[in-house]
């Protein structure tokens, strides 16, 4: 299934967890729940503690980004590969944000890697055939 294709232009609302408005991390449980059958937390608070921390230039498809645009606020969204990571804007909705935009490098906390790969390729196997590939399949850049 295709992550992207499913949730592209679904408006961003706080605490929102449909396709009538959906904030970040509820977007997260979404892609991991259907691409991966794994549940996460419901808060960024919650799915930063999830996995083990990695470095920015080690992310692979499946990574969770965190960012903190504000002392208080926390962004949270998933690394897809070729640099992008979706994401649901408050802004915009869900869409594909490159990581080295300006606002996002400003911003960027750190990545977590929520399933290591067997736990991935299990999952993601038993979610959907191909759901790796599914987060760029239909993706414009």
């Amino acid at each position: 299934m295709d992550e992207y294709d499913q949730w592209a232009g679904t408006p961003y609302r706080l605490g929102g967890e449909g396709r009538r408005g959906i904030d970040c991390s509820a977007l997260m449980q979404q892609v991991f729940r259907s691409s991966f059958d794994f549940e996460l937390p419901r808060t960024t608070n919650e799915q930063i503690l999830e996995g083990q921390r990695i470095e920015k230039d080690a992310l692979r498809p499946g990574d969770l980004v965190f960012f903190q645009p504000s002392r208080r606020l926390r962004h949270v969204g998933v690394y897809v590969g070729e640099g992008y990571f979706l994401h649901a804007s408050t802004s915009q909705g869900v869409k594909l944000s490159r990581l080295d935009n300006v606002f996002w490098s400003r911003h960027y906390l750190q990545a977590r890697r929520p399933l290591d790969n067997a736990q991935l390729a299990m999952r993601a196997g038993s979610a959907s055939s191909n759901a790796n590939q599914g987060f760029l399949a239909s993706a414009e850049y």
